[in-house]
């Protein structure tokens, strides 16, 4: 799982102020702070990997709370002088060595560190906060957030928050309210120490629960001096609960860690400081992370340690002549790496600039095409560049993210499909699909080398034409460069690693699967624009009913989408009970509001106001956007092939796997995609594909049993764990264990799922496992897997890499849930890529008219000829289910209609 480490700024520059000794240079400046800082830097780089980093800081002036409570804060002691003259050096190191630092004003750090928390959690990333602030302890959450004390060298989860304050995470904000927070100046009730909130919130958990309970709670002296001090204790809470919403998005790709010795930044600093360990660092090659990778699996020393190789010529060809002559030079059977430049990311629409390619060791070539500003110089005209580029493809071409530059030149050049030699991005991604896999991150891990970024050589607002053809020639033969040396890298590691089972799989399956899905997505699938403008017409009428009935019942115009106004409507002027007051006002969040359907009538008209607006602003408007782009009313999505570590594909631009199917607004939104004039559309979907995958490879008799005889195996579940009589009632039941296992649900999700207690769910779980009794063994061996050799495998081979001996304990649980589903998701991934593969040949062999339009998990969606649709999808059918011999027989359902919704 990728983590975003988010740094307290100040209070882990006080930290590193106070654990160190006062150091100073021959000046006399203070060091202590400076070196604190640049050895936990050193150190994230070499032990604590990360995938994303962000200082979190302070804003200047006052903050909301302030404004609530003046003396907040204020009786805070000066901090010494020789920290202070050390923190402005601290903050510019930060910014020089290009790190993000992120402040909001009116806020605090511990608001912008709860955002980002928040934000990561939403993606599945773990967040790392790096601090000792007593008052991040409400952000813990296992497995998916926890705190890092760099002092002391230690993590702490919820378990840490029970042992040292006896409270529950998810209680903090309340209990800190009871005790207050002297260094804060933050009141809380007098009198009440830790030892009696922990006791009162463990009962009552909420501030509410307690004042409604007032007379249970405590002895005589501890109900007077709750209520005494009730305004205070509500006053308290406002003050240490964090805000986790103060920057309306946050794109954590832009914080990224890279590969790099980011101290080599100031070299110049640590002299003038004379911090010579710090100096020695900053003048190592590379980061040290690479060297915690797993890249091979064996003895292959670390990536980072290999030397950086020599630098090579950009040559710039800019007449047909010079392009000739070099052509004449390429060996037939040459590893050539191709790249190409163009004017922006959509193939459809952008032009090529230019491309760049690679033969030798040394050399990498640019021939510019259709660059344009003032005094341009000569260059390569496009059909010129089509026909060399024809020639190209007749060599052993390799390239990073191909389908981007195959897609372009199938469009834009009409030329014929080609089967790659390689692709590193895939390469890598095989190595380690956990991993980033661009390419100045590779060139950086593998290969040592630094490459020139494209904001270098970009100006804001330009596209690559803009960019003088010497600047682009260095920039564009730099990337074909890199990626043959990667080749040749790539390929070493996975022969001297045992991997070859990896190279054959992507030359078999991942390298030609690119081309399936370059049609795919040139394809799209047409959208019927006359339903999308009638359905945003009614939901906009729709919309203005609910704001008419919704202001009606309030007694009062309000903005509905502003919930603090909102807030203000439900708590304050209706007074409905259970409003939690946030530091921005009352939270009216979606479970807030569902625990109130039946107290008023406007709950249920907001509740179908947001329903409304989220199908309108999410779905029809963009949807209709992009259809009305298009001439043909087609939308194209672009599949990524490297965006999921299980191997699943990820759909985005617009992401085609996440149209609703639930709700009848979401259906009524399927209900938009339709089959093109005389085709009908059809979906053919693997029926319980990873449960058939568990009875393969557990082996379990019973599992199996079930599966050959076509019994429903959720029924045959349910009959196993709760008799004959029972079975029917409780199915669902079993439905939820049965996919639950799968993804590493344990006793607690399980009694929430099905709203039974804890002790229930787990004697459920044992008396499944008693059923089923190689389950147990088989999910087990493959935790023991992860734990003892680093990877698990899918059913193709593929591996997902896990630091297992490297990780904290909470991030240790995460990675057995992890590893079991990437057994099942990953092998279902593998045998749908396959099946695309097989329909994709026989369409193209036999000329049919049949299109494979969607990949939706374990769903293919085809427009086929209305004549043929039933045959056709009766073959397609029979390929995916024969097309990998397992121990259970796989099942496709089919279904036919003119519309994704008719698709059942």
């Amino acid at each position: 799982m990728k983590t975003i480490t988010v740094i307290d700024t100040f209070a882990f520059f006080f930290r590193a102020y106070f654990a160190l000794p006062p150091l100073k240079n021959s000046e006399g400046f203070p060091t202590g702070l400076l070196t604190g800082f640049v050895n936990f830097i050193h150190q994230l780089q070499k032990d604590h990997a990360t995938d994303y980093i962000v200082f979190a800081m302070d804003s200047e002036g006052p903050t909301f709370r302030k404004e609530i409570y003046p003396e907040y804060k204020a009786n805070r002691p000066a901090p010494p002088e020789d920290l202070m003259q050390q923190l402005p050096v601290a903050i510019r190191w930060v910014e020089m060595m290009g790190f993000a630092n992120l402040s909001k004003a009116r806020y605090e750090a511990d608001d912008v560190i709860a955002t980002l928390t928040k934000c990561g959690k939403e993606q599945g990333i773990v967040a790392k906060i790096v601090s000792s602030d007593k008052d991040l302890y409400q952000l813990l959450d296992d497995d998916r957030v926890y705190i890092y004390d760099w002092v002391k060298k230690k993590a702490v989860d919820e378990k840490g928050c029970l042992e040292k304050f006896g409270v529950h995470p998810r209680d903090f904000v309340d209990f800190q309210a009871l005790i207050g927070d002297s260094s804060d100046n933050v009141p809380g009730v007098p009198g009440i120490g830790p030892k009696t909130a922990s006791k009162l919130i463990n009962e009552f958990h909420t501030l509410e629960n307690l004042y409604a309970h007032i007379e249970e709670a405590g002895t005589p002296r501890i109900r007077k001096l709750l209520i005494e001090h009730e305004e205070q204790a509500f006053l308290s809470r406002e003050l240490v609960r964090l805000v986790d919403d103060v920057f309306d998005s946050c794109a954590l790709e832009e914080y990224a860690f890279e590969d790099r010795n980011y101290l080599a930044a100031l070299k110049e600093e640590f002299e003038k400081y004379e911090m010579r360990q710090a100096l020695r660092w900053a003048s190592q090659e590379g980061s040290g992370r690479a060297a915690s990778a797993k890249a091979s699996q064996a003895e292959e020393p670390a990536a980072s340690a290999v030397s950086a190789p020599a630098p090579f010529e950009a040559v710039l060809l800019e007449s047909e002549e010079k392009l000739e002559a070099v052509f004449s030079q390429i060996p037939e059977e040459a590893v050539v790496a191709f790249d190409t430049e163009t004017t922006g990311l959509d193939t459809r629409s952008a032009k090529m600039v230019g491309f760049s390619f690679a033969f030798e060791e040394e050399k990498a070539y640019y021939v510019p095409v259709a660059h344009s500003y003032l005094g341009v110089g000569p260059q390569v005209s496009l059909e010129a560049a089509k026909k060399a580029i024809e020639k190209l493809m007749r060599h052993r071409i390799v390239g990073q993210n191909l389908k981007f530059d195959l897609s372009l030149l199938y469009s834009h050049l009409e030329m014929e499909p080609i089967e790659p030699e390689a692709d590193t991005m895939i390469l890598a991604w095989l190595l380690d699909p956990g991993s980033r896999v661009g390419l100045d991150i590779l060139a950086q891990k593998f290969l040592g080398y630094q490459m020139k970024s494209f904001k270098e050589t970009v100006k804001k607002g330009e596209d690559f034409s803009s960019v003088a053809l010497e600047e682009a020639a260095f920039y564009a033969a730099e990337d074909a460069w890199a990626t043959r040396q990667l080749y040749f890298r790539l390929t070493e590691l996975f022969k001297k690693g045992g991997l070859e089972h990896l190279l054959k799989e992507a030359k078999e399956v991942e390298f030609p699967f690119i081309n399936v899905l370059i049609a795919m997505e040139r394809l799209g699938i047409r959208v019927d624009t006359k339903h999308l403008r009638s359905l945003k017409e009614e939901l906009s009428a729709e919309l203005a009913r609910l704001t008419q009935e919704i202001h009606t019942l309030a007694g009062t115009e309000f903005n509905i989408k502003s919930t603090q106004q909102l807030g203000n409507v439900l708590f304050g002027t209706l007074g409905l009970k259970g409003g939690k007051k946030t530091k921005t006002g009352y939270s009216t969040n979606e479970s807030v509001l569902r625990n109130l359907i039946g107290e008023h009538p406007i709950v249920e008209k907001i509740l179908e106001y947001r329903e409304h607006q989220k199908m309108l602003s999410t779905y029809v408007d963009p949807l209709l956007k992009l259809a009305e782009k298009d001439p043909e009313g087609r939308i194209h999505t672009t599949f990524v092939q490297t965006g999921t570590a299980t191997g699943r594909l990820a759909s985005k631009d617009p992401n085609l796997q996440n149209i609703p199917v639930r709700s009848e607004l979401g259906r009524r939104v399927r209900r938009a995609f339709v089959a093109q004039e005389g085709f009908r559309l059809a979906s053919i979907d693997y029926s319980q594909i990873e449960l058939r995958l568990l009875a393969h490879f557990s082996g379990d008799a019973a599992l199996r049993e079930a599966f050959e005889k076509g019994e429903d195996i959720h029924m045959a579940t349910a009959i196993k764990l709760f008799g004959p009589e029972e079975a029917a009632a409780k199915r669902n039941f079993a439905k939820s264990i049965n996919f639950g296992l799968l993804y590493g649900m344990g006793s607690r999700k399980l009694a929430d799922e099905l709203g039974i207690t804890t002790k229930e769910a787990k004697e459920i779980i044992e008396a499944y496992f008693a059923a089923f009794p190689t389950v147990r063994s088989y999910l087990e061996q493959i935790q023991q897997q992860a734990k003892e050799q680093g990877y698990v495998e899918t059913l193709l081979r593929r591996r997902r890499v896990f630091d297992y001996e490297g990780a904290s304990g909470m991030m240790k649980a995460a990675i057995l849930r992890e590893a079991v589903n990437t057994v099942f998701q990953g092998s279902a991934a593998d045998l749908i890529k396959l099946a695309m593969l097989d329909i994709d040949t026989m369409i193209r062999e036999e000329g049919l008219e049949a299109r494979m339009l969607l990949q939706i998990h374990d769903e293919l969606i085809f427009e086929i000829p209305e004549a043929q649709a039933e045959e056709t999808a009766a073959r397609f059918r029979h390929t995916m289910e024969h097309i990998y011999p397992l121990e259970v027989p796989l099942k496709c359902s089919v279904s036919l209609g003119g519309s994704w919704d008719e698709l059942k």
